[in-house]
């Protein structure tokens, strides 16, 4: 089981992201977009059991930690074949994350013609001219990196005008770089209000908490000050 290290801190709830898929070789080849049936046909039966498995295992550990508070647990799907994701599905798993616009337009939209309910999450680094054919994105349920206002601008402007005005607002999470790494996207802490403020002005984003990406290995050390500042940063953008 390999963990993602995207963990957004909610200004109402928490939740998490995490990576749970097969060890099996065969599931680690590039994304070749298929129709949804020919993906659920192509599910290899041993690496299903072991993706039912380590998602079984992950969210056994994730109520652990949570002490009960409301966890939404998304599997990090990116470069993973449909196929996989069609196992997650099976497995009962609706929350998937994606890191690149065109790869996750396109499994949305498999899943989509099938009608299997799912939700999708960007969790990339996103340039403001992708932003209209990730609006496009079936079931779009939150992006997760919104780091400037030039982003949340063109969010609000082509969600609108792709879904209409009186289409449910888009849920976003402001990225905040806690650490200072330059291989890290997100605002800084102290641009973090403004952000907020200028988020919660765009009538169809919602916004729901900020994220971070905290220092995961013991080379890069320990992630506690991370989410010690993200929680500075949600009390002052509050």
């Amino acid at each position: 089981v390999t963990f993602g290290s995207c963990m957004p801190s909610s200004l109402t709830t928490a939740a998490t992201a995490a990576l749970v898929w097969s060890s099996t070789r065969a599931w680690r080849v590039p994304v070749t977009m298929k129709a949804w049936r020919s993906a659920v046909a192509d599910v290899d039966s041993e690496a299903s059991r072991e993706i039912a498995s380590n998602l079984m295992s992950v969210r056994s550990r994730v109520a652990e930690a949570s002490n009960g508070r409301e966890v939404t647990l998304v599997a990090v799907s990116k470069t993973k074949p449909l196929s996989a994701v069609a196992a997650a599905a099976s497995a009962g798993h609706v929350d998937f994350g994606e890191n690149y616009v065109q790869e996750l337009v396109d499994k949305a939209q498999a899943a989509a013609e099938e009608n299997v309910d799912l939700r999708w999450h960007f969790i990339g680094r996103l340039q403001s001219n992708k932003a209209k054919l990730l609006c496009t994105t079936p079931n779009l349920h939150a992006v997760h990196t919104v780091h400037n206002e030039k982003i949340a601008k063109a969010l609000q402007r082509h969600w609108v005008d792709v879904n209409g005005e009186d289409f449910p607002a888009l849920n976003v999470f402001i990225q905040i770089n806690t650490s200072g790494e330059e291989s890290k996207g997100g605002c800084t802490p102290d641009e973090a209000p403004a952000l907020a403020a200028a988020v919660a002005s765009c009538p169809n984003l919602n916004l729901v908490g900020l994220m971070c990406i905290g220092k995961y290995s013991g080379a890069e050390g320990d992630a506690s000050m991370d989410f010690i500042v993200l929680d500075q940063c949600r009390t002052a953008a509050a």
